[in-house]
């Protein structure tokens, strides 16, 4: 792909990325996001050829401008299951609010809108990939708790994260974000991990 085209593709992201924000994704259509790049809605479809891709496409660029696979990088590296738990809660903790707007958007329009609920459906997948590494992780340290199959505790951690929960203890309970990461983080340990892998991680701590 030429610089040019590449550029085009880029800015043809960042309206959608705008026009989100600022209206849902309900007004996402494609002539509007021609418009606002000041560009034909047949040179839109040049790059994407449907409105889900393309909003499939401004969500991964999302990730790729907010630089995600950095956030991700103290879960990746740990060397232990319980460290790479808490590392991945505060990673995908912090970033909730970043992605708010868009998030929303596309979660209200599910329903109605395919486009919408392909592109959350595609991020959402990335979401719970990440859950089942952390508790493969879990499993692999022999610390993942006994009555819990890997897909069971990769479906408990993939919902305590969801942005629905972070909505309603930060929005409607009005829970700090530092103490929002803190309890989740608290809770995911003591859902997944069994109690001598907690008793291991006790005695690291001190020592």
């Amino acid at each position: 792909m030429s610089s040019e085209n590449i550029e085009t593709r880029e800015r043809i992201l960042a309206s959608a990325w705008d026009l989100l924000m600022e209206s849902g994704a309900a007004a996402v259509r494609m002539s509007d996001i021609a418009r606002r790049t000041g560009i034909s809605r047949q040179a839109v479809y040049l790059h994407f050829r449907s409105r889900a891709e393309l909003l499939i496409a401004t969500t991964r660029y999302i990730d790729q401008v907010k630089d995600v696979d950095a956030r991700l990088a103290a879960s990746r590296a740990a060397e232990q299951g319980q460290e790479r738990l808490d590392a991945y809660v505060e990673a995908w903790g912090n970033y909730i609010p970043e992605i708010h707007g868009v998030a929303r958007a596309l979660i209200d329009l599910q329903s109605t809108d395919d486009a919408a609920r392909a592109a959350w459906t595609d991020r959402m997948d990335a979401v719970r990939h990440g859950c089942a590494a952390v508790v493969a992780a879990l499993k692999r340290d022999g610390c993942l708790i006994n009555d819990l199959s890997e897909k069971e505790a990769t479906d408990l951690l993939w919902a305590l994260l969801s942005v629905e929960n972070w909505e309603l203890l930060r929005l409607r309970c009005g829970w700090s974000q530092p103490r929002y990461v803190e309890i989740i983080q608290r809770a995911a340990q003591q859902t997944l991990v069994a109690q001598a892998g907690k008793d291991d991680r006790h005695r690291s701590s001190n020592g």
